[in-house]
Parts: C-alpha cells; structure tokens; sequence
C-alpha cells in the first residue's frame, strides 16, 4: 500500500560531520514513515554539493542548483566547510547561497536541556528551562554589503567596508513571527534583543519596529535588552526567557551560547524558514563540519534528528515531531550519550536508540 503523503526532500549531507549526521536522521525519518502505517513517506534525493564538489569544479554548488531545489518540500542539510576552502567561500557558495535566495527570512533555534545531559549551568539542575531563539535569517549584518578598497594604496593601507542593512520589512516580519510564535507557548513573552544605545540608526529601527509591533500583541509580555545584558542574562537568569528574537549576527552568537549551556553544540536544532511557502525551507543542525572527529563515528546527531523533528512540526506532522523529540530525551535519559555530552556512545548507538524509541512508542493516528 502506498503512502498517503510523499514529501519530497533534498539532501544536501556537504562536509564532514554533516555527512555522518544526515545519514543518520534520515535513517530516523524513514524508520518513522515506516511506523506511520502508510501515512506518510519520505522521497530523497542526495546532492553532492560542498567542498569536496568544490575541489573538484571550482564551485561550492552546481550554478542551476538553485533551480533543482526549488520544487522540493524541504532541505536538509549537513554542515559546511573544510580546509581546502575559505571559509567565507565554503559559506556564501552553499548554506547562504540558498538561505538568502530561498528568502529563508526566519530562522528558528530552540534551547533544549535534556535528560541524562549535564549542563554546565547549575541553576539547569532543579529550574525548567526552554527557550527559542529567533533569528532574522535575510539581512542584518550578514545582508553581504560591502567590500574592499583602496588596495592600490599600497600594504597597509586596504580599506573594508561591511554593512549591515535593516529594513522596516524585515524587522517588521520577524517580530511578528516571533510574537505569533510566542502566543502558542505556555510562557507568552517576547525578549528583543538591541544594541541601539551605539548602533544608532540600524538597531534603533529594529527598536522602534519592536514596539509598534508589541502594541498589536497585548497579550504578550515585552522586554528589550541589550545584547550583552542579554548573554548574561542567558546564564543569570535563563528561567525568564521564551522567545528571544534578535538580530542575524545577535541571534547566531547566542543560540550557540545557549546550545552550549545546554551541554553541546551536537544537541542544537534549527530551520530556515520561508513561512509564506514560496520556497522550499532547509533544516539543519547548528554545529560545523568538525574536521577533527569527522569520519570517526562518534559525532552525535541529536542535532541533526531534531532538526528533523522541526521539519515534521513544519510539514504539519505535529504529533510525529513529537515523537521524535520524546525518542530523543528517552535515549540521552537512557544514558545513550555521545562524548561531546560526556558519553562514549557512537553515531551508531545514538541513533538506533532514538530508532528504538520511536518503534516502541504508539504510532500516530
């Protein structure tokens, strides 16, 4: 019997660890829609783009791959980077050539403290914490503005310029993404996060778009925080966020600072959204490429099975993101744990855990 739904996805593994990770939430997937009793499956198909594509052509994608990957349903992807590439090549040739023509305006990075991981965060052992980072994904200070001058002056004497661009659109449809989402959690608050006291014409826009924003949302809790504040209040005092919504470079630094108060990079999710759906959105873990323990065996791909776990939440699948998130905290409490958190699991342990997880829970209806 075929499946009632095929989603169509683009795998796009790239450098090091992603390959091994990818692998690995794809097996998940799978073994998810095998367990859907013929409700839904998965279609992939692989593209070799990265780094190594790179040594060989002189691209870090193919030129029209933009094109092949526009009718998929989503995208997910590895990691980027490799030393045989510079790495703001590796990044604008691949990752941001497709965030930043697919419009993925919104990029979405929960905090998750799991079971079984200690987090280097005393105040984690006896307070709930969950949080979500919500990071404007289009423009800000990786809008790509700039360049490099006046070379002709001689060594020393090179000048570059790096602009960062702030529209009213754009701050204007990331708050109202971040307010939106806050109103479907238990805690309805939204923290901005600014830093127009010396930025003063970009961040004293997004300020102002934040509260005209805020007077459409009374039943949301407000506060605007500078950034530094902000990445002490991160470990201060991390029980009074829920959605924390920032900048493009703000919210990169801290989701990673957050990533690793909940005890590794290797744990943190993400997806590029473009939420109007005119093109596909891409879903992938947080950490890098890991030159040094790629091909080893022992990365752990919790951050790659979340994020596929967001990929479900955004294909409707509700009840099955769910699940995988509940597979996931049964195998890091099972004590299933890679070394990055502690443990000397490998790729493979982790991952037939949550598989296990997942077959042994209830299949949805």
């Amino acid at each position: 019997m075929g499946a009632n739904q095929t989603f169509s996805i683009a795998s796009i593994p790239a450098d090091g660890v992603g390959k091994e990770v990818v692998a690995a939430g794809r097996r998940v997937l799978d073994a998810l829609a095998g367990n859907s009793n013929g409700k839904f499956a998965f279609d992939w198909t692989e593209f070799p783009w990265g780094s190594e594509y790179y040594a060989r052509t002189g691209q870090m994608m193919d030129p029209k791959g933009l094109e092949a990957l526009k009718d998929f349903d989503a995208i997910y992807f590895g990691a980027v980077g490799w030393e045989n590439v510079p790495d703001h090549v590796s990044l604008w040739g691949l990752r941001l050539n497709i965030t930043q023509n697919f419009d993925q305006w919104a990029n979405i990075r929960p905090v998750k403290f799991l079971p079984g991981v200690q987090s280097p965060l005393r105040k984690a052992d006896n307070t709930e914490l969950d949080w979500v980072v919500v990071r404007e994904n289009s423009e800000g200070e990786y809008a790509g503005l700039g360049g490099r001058n006046l070379s002709g002056r001689g060594p020393g004497n090179e000048v570059a310029l790096q602009t960062a661009l702030f529209t009213e659109k754009g701050c204007e449809r990331i708050m109202r993404f971040a307010f939106d989402l806050a109103r479907t959690r238990t805690v309805k608050k939204v923290s901005s996060v600014t830093k127009s006291n010396a930025q003063q014409y970009g961040m004293v826009l997004w300020d102002e778009v934040f509260n005209r924003v805020a007077l459409d949302y009374p039943d949301v809790q407000t506060e605007s925080v500078l950034v530094d504040a902000m990445s002490a209040k991160f470990i201060l005092k991390p029980e009074d966020l829920s959605v924390v919504v920032a900048s493009n470079l703000n919210a990169d630094i801290l989701s990673d600072l957050g990533s690793a108060l909940a005890g590794s990079l290797g744990l943190a999710a993400s997806a590029n959204l473009n939420p109007e759906r005119r093109f596909p959105s891409m879903f992938e873990p947080v950490h890098g490429s890991a030159p040094d323990i790629a091909g080893q065996g022992i990365s752990n791909p919790i951050g790659a099975i979340a994020s596929a776990a967001l990929m479900l939440d955004h294909f409707g699948l509700h009840a099955e993101a769910r699940r995988v998130e509940a597979a996931i905290e049964a195998a890091t409490g099972a004590g299933h744990l890679s070394r990055d958190v502690g443990g000397d699991a490998t790729t493979e342990d982790v991952t037939e855990a949550i598989i296990k997880a997942l077959t042994l829970a209830p299949a949805a209806v």
